[in-house]
């Protein structure tokens, strides 16, 4: 599809939308894309523990999604 079919596309369905929550979303979606975005800083610590998860990752120290389901079960019920 391209630009102008998608643009048009979008024109009419937010013509006849009365979703006033839908509009509202639609218009901070088109928004972010004129804001000029913060950069954020990351700590020292942030940055190691970074760095660690991908250590972990590199030898294989990884969960499921299952088990880290568990996991997040078991911490909640302490």
């Amino acid at each position: 599809m391209s630009n102008i079919e998608i643009k048009k596309r979008l024109i009419n369905k937010i013509k006849s939308s009365k979703n006033q929550l839908l509009l509202e979303e639609i218009y901070r979606l088109l928004e972010l894309e004129y804001d000029n975005f913060e950069i954020l800083e990351l700590s020292v610590g942030q940055k190691n523990a970074i760095r660690k998860g991908q250590l972990d990752i590199k030898k294989g120290k990884t969960l499921s999604n299952e088990q880290a389901n568990a996991e997040i079960d078991q911490w909640l019920k302490k």
